[in-house]
């Protein structure tokens, strides 16, 4: 991790941990916010606030951000890396043919996408030529994203991609060292199950890839499956 890196994680108090332990009480507002940090706005403050948000040079590029999509009272909640250009047009995360491939993943496990999932990423703004992000657009966005995970408060997340699971594990780990276990999200008082997984977008470039997705899908629902139980 390079000193930027660190400086960024720093404002969140995060960093290369298994576990996130990122406090949302404390999270910086990021510009485009009052005074009030991220996780003290109700739903639609925060989403009021993410479509104002200039917290990074990402603002100035971007048709709309995609605050996300899917009920606010979910037992799911899925998160990818960034919007791309047909979600930055439609305001809608993972539409396409990326979106579709993750509608026929989450109906095999037994998920209904519009009643019992929200669907967001850790950006809410489009990357220029979908690079990866730098660390302090990620650092603008999470304040966000740690928001949203209180108000749903989900029984399990699942990382979508590489980006996404480094961003919410804090950690620097590929995504063969992090897929196949269950993590722990800080939220609060709670430590929420986090399975991490492949991204739709490059299931679609590599089919054979989509019997590790199945998996880790599987491992999410029994995550799920146990608390209902319990």
């Amino acid at each position: 991790m390079d000193e930027r890196q660190r400086r960024a994680w720093a404002v969140l108090d995060v960093g290369p941990q298994w576990v996130s332990r990122v406090e949302v009480s404390t999270a910086p507002a990021p510009a485009g916010l009052d005074s009030r940090p991220a996780c003290a706005l109700n739903w639609d403050e925060l989403q009021s606030a993410v479509s104002s948000c200039t917290a990074c040079g990402l603002a100035a590029g971007r048709t709309q951000t995609v605050f996300g999509a899917g009920s606010i009272q979910s037992p799911w909640m899925l998160v990818g890396e960034a919007p791309g250009e047909q979600e930055d047009a439609s305001g809608e995360p993972f539409v396409g043919a990326a979106g579709q491939l993750l509608d026929q993943m989450m109906a095999a496990v037994g998920i209904d996408r519009s009643r019992k999932a929200f669907i967001t990423n850790v950006l809410k703004c489009r990357l220029p030529r979908d690079r990866d992000p730098q660390p302090d657009e990620i650092a603008g966005c999470l304040p966000f994203l740690h928001a949203q995970v209180t108000q749903v408060n989900p029984q399990v997340i699942v990382a979508l991609g590489r980006l996404a699971a480094q961003a919410l594990l804090g950690s620097e780990s590929n995504l063969s060292a992090l897929r196949g276990r269950v993590h722990r999200y800080r939220c609060g008082d709670r430590d929420i199950p986090l399975v991490v997984t492949l991204h739709p977008a490059d299931l679609l470039r590599s089919l054979p890839d989509k019997a590790k997705a199945w998996a880790d899908l599987c491992l999410a629902r029994r995550c799920l499956d146990q608390q209902t139980r319990d």
